[in-house]
Formats: structure tokens, sequence, C-alpha cells
């Protein structure tokens, strides 16, 4: 584990400052998993072999900062990362010139993510030792910080410089269908602009979906009216794409696997469709974009974000699933409000 906890400063405007966080910081994260393994690395000839030792391994890949309670780690070392990342966020803070100093953020509110549209009023909340389900996070208070975990669904945050609001989202495509970026909007009372940025997600090209989930997709954004007509009209052209079904079985730099059933949904294994079935891709982070536009939020963040399941700097459900290891972490994007001193 490095000293410094992999985060990166995504974007700072007026008293808000955005972060991503990942799964490893230095360059040689591909082949951290191996420094306790009983690996002789000397007899490892080729990346390919590593990966291959790797996937045998079956190991559960928890990497430099995992922030989820939920996925077996030793909870003593996640809640130590999560203090590591409020640390790394007021280093960062304080670093800025003088005249622009910040105050400390004092904490960071967690959710259980449960893949709905409960909106979490910090504000208004009591003080519990349990986290409540709930998929967005609001809050106009200053000196606080909104934390969202992904493994590959698409993490929003969103600013109201008028009133100071901001708000934490968890999209996964059950999200997307049930309308939780139009939940989270809504709750925004006052006039003024709301902007959005979008973290690190899931790529469409390696998201394969049973043709399914898009017509439930589908189906949640016209009930929901959480797409312009048009884009409703044209949904296939826009957000799917054909899959082949020759790339089966998947494979993770050229590592193919064993695994039955490729089709889980992002960060969440409730969906299962059979190899062979008829699949698509789905392009989640340009259908939470455009949730937010027809919305009417400003999107700050260009497409495409950076890909959960390509980059292993990053944590990925889909790409645990394939390597077949038993668990990953939780990254997160967060939001901080810190009023100038």
């Amino acid at each position: 584990m490095t000293t410094k906890p992999p985060i990166t400063l995504l974007a700072q405007f007026d008293d808000v400052a955005i972060f991503q966080t990942a799964a490893y910081e230095n360059a040689d994260f591909e082949y951290a998993d191996f420094e306790h393994a009983d690996i002789e690395s000397t007899d490892i000839k080729s990346n390919e072999q590593k990966n291959q030792q790797l996937c045998q391994l079956g190991r559960a890949s928890y990497g430099e900062l995992n922030l989820g309670l939920h996925v077996n780690d030793d909870a003593a070392q996640v809640l130590t990362n999560r203090m590591r990342l409020l640390a790394a966020i007021n280093e960062q803070l304080s670093a800025q010139p003088l005249k622009q100093q910040r105050s400390p953020i004092t904490s960071l509110h967690w959710v259980n993510q449960v893949h709905g549209k409960q909106v979490y009023d910090v504000d208004s909340a009591s003080f519990s030792m349990h986290l409540v389900d709930a998929d967005a996070m609001i809050s106009q208070q200053a000196d606080l910080g909104l934390a969202i975990m992904t493994a590959d669904c698409v993490p929003i945050v969103l600013y109201q410089p008028a009133s100071g609001q901001i708000a934490a989202i968890h999209a996964g495509w059950q999200g997307l269908a049930c309308g939780v970026i139009k939940a989270t909007v809504e709750r925004f009372m006052a006039k003024g602009q709301v902007m959005a940025w979008i973290g690190v997600s899931i790529s469409p090209v390696h998201y394969e979906v049973g043709n399914h989930v898009a017509d439930r997709l589908l189906a949640g954004c016209v009930e929901n009216q959480s797409l312009t007509q048009a884009s409703i009209d044209n949904f296939a052209q826009i957000y799917c794409i054909a899959a082949d079904t020759s790339d089966y079985p998947n494979t993770v730099n050229n590592l193919a696997t064993n695994t039955e059933c490729v089709d889980k949904t992002v960060d969440n294994p409730s969906v299962h469709t059979p190899v062979g079935a008829d699949k698509i891709k789905l392009n989640l982070p340009k259908l939470a974009h455009d949730q937010l536009v027809s919305a009417g939020i400003i999107v700050c963040t260009d497409l495409p974000v950076g890909c959960s399941y390509a980059d292993r700097h990053y944590y990925s459900y889909r790409r645990q699933t394939h390597l077949q290891q038993p668990a990953t972490g939780r990254m997160a994007l967060i939001i901080v409000r810190s009023l100038s001193v």
C-alpha cells in the first residue's frame, strides 16, 4: 500500500470540489495483487502468464483504497481508508494559495446503495449508526462531503451555485430506469442553474447485457419522462450497440474465462442472461448524460469518461466476475463544499 491514497481532484468551482478515487495509485497497480501471493515473479515470463496466475488464485481484489464495507473486506481497514480519504481531501484543499484557502471538511457521508431512487437529505437526518438505504444524497451544509461508491455504475455529483446545494447520485441501469436522476434534481427547491459531473464508469464496449435490460430501461425512461421524446424515439440507435456473440467467452486482457453467465447487471448480480442469448452493449454514461440534460442540468464532464472495466487502475465488478474473483473493492466520486477562510 502506498502512503498517498489514489485520489484525483477532477474539478473545483466556487466553494465545491469533486474528487475521484481509484484502486491503485502507482503505475505498477496491475501486479500489486501478487505482492503477498505465493508466486515467484521471476518464474512468470509474460504479462499473460501473470494474468493467468492472478485468475487462478481466485483472490479478492481490494487494492489500495477500498471504500466498501459490504464486500467482505476487513472493516477496520475500510474505515481506515475512509479516514485516509478525508485527510487526503483536506490536504488538497489546504494546498491552495493562501487567498484561496478553504475550511476543512469535517465529515464524509455515505449511504447503503440499493439500486433505487430514494434521496437522502443529509441536513434533516438524525444521527444513526446504521446507513440509510438510498441511492442519492443532498445537502446545503458547508464543510462536508457526499460520497457515492461504484465499481462500474455511473456516479454523478450536482452543484447549484445559487443555493450552495450539492448532491451525489448512484446510477446503475436500475437507477437510470427508475428515475433516480430526476428524483434528485426535483429536490433542488431554489431557482438557479444546476451543474453536474460524471465519474468513472463502465464503457459500452465492455457492458454487454440481454435485450430485456434495454427494454426495461426504455420502459422506465418513458414512465418517468426522464428523456426527451427524440431520445425515446431513437433509444436503440443512441444507447444500444449490437453485440457479437462470437466474442464469448468474454476476455480480460486476452484471458479467457469459463464463466457460464456473463451478463450481470452493473455492480449487482441480480440479473443474468445465459451466454448465447440475444445481447447488446449499453451506453450507460451517455444515458445518464442525456437524462441530466433532459432535466435541465449543465453537464461539465466530456464523454466518454474513463472506463472502470478496461482500466485496471479502477475497480470493476464485471471484471471481478469475468476473472472469477470472490470480491473487489469500491471507489467513490465525492463532492465537498468548503467555505473560504
